[in-house]
């Protein structure tokens, strides 16, 4: 019996430009050749949180960016007016 013994090949990854109406033929054709493509997608903005050494999830993230762009926010005129809107939470 005659073993082969088949080469590893390690797949060599680089970055390609390609104009937008371009791309579906390249992926075309890229497929015909039996390549992978993937697609590097824009990390998530993250703060770090130095009292617990974590960063801060999807949720309090999104409280932080409504924050930000004024939704949810109510104004209150005096400090009794907040501690009343607090003791009804």
């Amino acid at each position: 019996m005659i073993g082969t013994a088949t080469p590893r090949v390690s797949p060599d990854t680089f970055t390609l430009t390609v104009p937008k109406a371009d791309v579906s033929l390249f992926k075309s054709i890229a497929k015909k050749m039996g390549w992978k493509i993937e697609r590097k997608r824009a990390a998530k903005p993250r703060l770090y949180d130095p009292e617990t050494g974590d960063y801060l999830n999807d949720a309090t993230m999104k409280v932080i960016e409504d924050a930000r762009k004024g939704k949810d926010v109510i104004e209150v005129g005096s400090m009794d007016e907040y501690l009343e809107l607090i003791k009804n939470l």
